[in-house]
């Protein structure tokens, strides 16, 4: 990790541990049909307010309905000047290119888990906002999901 921004990691994920995850807003996009192909949606997106002007995080799951597996490969946003996906293993979060959808299964990204880094902000969103996200895939069409902007501190009572 870069040392000018550890600081503001080091807020990130404190704002993470105390984020919770899911919710019931959800957006979807068919990348085909049958039982060869990807079937992928997008539902329980939310950004928490973000803590640092620099720095957010975005969660959500993919759920695959298809036979054929997919991969979540890059993420883009009007938000920010870069979006990275992470993997959380033992605690520890480092940056991967890519996320596996399995098929007939879901990807979950969630506080504390694998989740969004949105840097570079080019505005620090709000509470009742939406940050649009377009995801992209390795054999699927891109997915456009509407983020809503969650308190800091949003916990859901449903979801993941």
């Amino acid at each position: 990790m870069r040392r000018r921004l550890a600081p503001a990691a080091l807020v990130i994920a404190g704002a993470l541990a105390l984020a919770g995850c899911g919710g019931s807003d959800s957006d979807s996009g068919d990348s085909g049909s049958g039982s060869g192909k990807a079937e992928l949606s997008v539902g329980s997106a939310y950004m928490p307010q973000p803590v640092s002007d620099e720095m957010a995080a975005g969660f959500f799951t993919v759920t695959n309905k298809g036979g054929a597996a997919d991969e979540l490969t890059s993420v883009t946003s009007d938000v920010a000047g870069q979006v990275t996906v992470h993997e959380t293993t033992g605690g520890a979060m480092r940056e991967v290119k890519a996320l596996k959808v399995p098929a007939h299964g879901e990807l979950v990204l969630k506080s504390g888990g694998d989740h969004l880094m949105f840097e570079q902000l080019k505005r620090k969103p709000k509470e009742g906002q939406t940050v649009s996200v377009e995801l992209h895939f390795a054999h699927s069409g891109p997915v456009r999901v509407e983020m809503p902007v969650k308190s800091a501190t949003y916990n859901p009572k449903t979801g993941h």
